[in-house]
């Protein structure tokens, strides 16, 4: 065997150790992988409407009673729990004709309770009894519904919030079911929009829906649909009522202006364009190698492909992750256990673009 034949013979023992055994090298790099990365796509539409915010709870209160106001202890824009005196009446009348009424029902009990006792002893006859009995009921009748008069010359607030408006103010004589102050809630916001008749026919495809506040930095909030009116307006536009679900950290206000987004149902299924040189065959079955980082092996993972188009793209609807990498070319020569490392980026194949 001559020098050059010895050489060659060291050579090709080297480099069949560095192989490793049974042929696998999982410590080798490819230096000149390409990979890209994955883009889901499918077709979301949305649609913006202007709206206004107003007050889950607002209310006009009367009083259930004819009187002069007597005091108003509240300023507009008061905030005021519920219960607490907002506008109280003179009172002086509906005290006297309950004094005097409460005289008189002293004195029917009092007859109704002997006739009674003698009914019971054989003393009195039934039709005594049934006249003393009805005339307490009477009485009885009379004398709560002025005690309910007197308690009425208070009007009380009936949930926390506002006050919005004085509407009549101290000195003037009010009616019965006249509107006296103008409250608005505490807490909960409430938002309204207009829908064409068009986007109202299609409201079955809503599928979620955003305040956008833009008097708070354009602020993004999450609403909940409360319902939509059966009838449309003279310009056949439909009313929908949203609950405003989160305002931590945002300040509202009845009246303030507000956009209201609707996002649609997606009606195509989530998808993603690879090259069909990303792809190879293991077990009969479609895959693709997943690229962590260069000190991670591949990874080899099954995929679902619905399609083969024209450009040569592969149309894949299950396996892949939005922002997953993968590799693109050379797919044929990797094996478990190898690492690569990526190509500079120098193009965007057209991974993850619209159908």
């Amino acid at each position: 065997m001559n020098n050059n034949q010895i050489i060659c013979c060291i050579l090709f023992a080297a480099l069949f150790c560095s192989c490793g055994k049974n042929g696998k090298n999982s410590d080798t790099i490819i230096r000149t992988a390409k990979i890209d990365t994955v883009r889901l796509s499918g077709r979301v539409q949305e649609s913006v409407y202007p709206g206004k915010i107003k007050a889950n709870a607002e209310a006009s209160l009367s009083f259930r009673i004819a009187g002069s106001i007597l005091k108003i202890p509240h300023n507009e824009g008061v905030f005021v729990r519920k219960g607490t005196a907002i506008a109280i009446l003179d009172s002086r009348d509906y005290v006297i004709q309950l004094s005097a009424t409460e005289a008189e029902y002293g004195q029917i009990k009092a007859t109704t309770e002997r006739v009674v006792e003698l009914y019971n002893r054989g003393s009195a006859t039934k039709d005594e009894y049934d006249r003393a009995v009805s005339g307490l009921k009477q009485i009885s009748a009379k004398y709560d519904y002025q005690k309910n008069q007197v308690a009425d010359t208070r009007l009380l607030a009936p949930f926390d919030g506002y006050i919005k408006e004085r509407i009549h103010q101290e000195g003037e004589t009010v009616g019965a079911g006249m509107p006296v102050i103008a409250m608005i809630g505490k807490g909960d916001w409430q938002l309204e929009i207009n829908l064409p008749v068009n986007d109202y026919t299609r409201r079955n495809d809503f599928a979620r829906f955003e305040a956008i506040v833009s008097a708070e930095k354009a602020a993004t909030l999450p609403l909940e649909l409360i319902e939509f009116s059966p009838q449309g307006n003279a310009n056949q536009l439909y009313s929908a009522t949203f609950r405003i679900k989160q305002t931590d950290g945002v300040t509202l206000a009845a009246g303030m202006s507000a956009e209201v987004r609707v996002i649609y149902k997606t009606t195509e299924e989530a998808v993603c364009k690879i090259p069909v040189s990303a792809m190879f065959e293991r077990d009969g079955k479609p895959h693709v190698w997943i690229y962590t980082s260069a000190d991670k092996p591949l990874e080899s993972r099954k995929i679902k492909v619905k399609e083969m188009q024209y450009s040569g793209d592969l149309v894949v609807t299950e396996g892949l992750k939005d922002g997953e990498l993968i590799l693109v070319a050379g797919v044929h020569s990797i094996k478990e256990g190898m690492k690569v490392k990526p190509l500079p980026p120098v193009s965007v194949t057209n991974v993850g673009g619209l159908l």
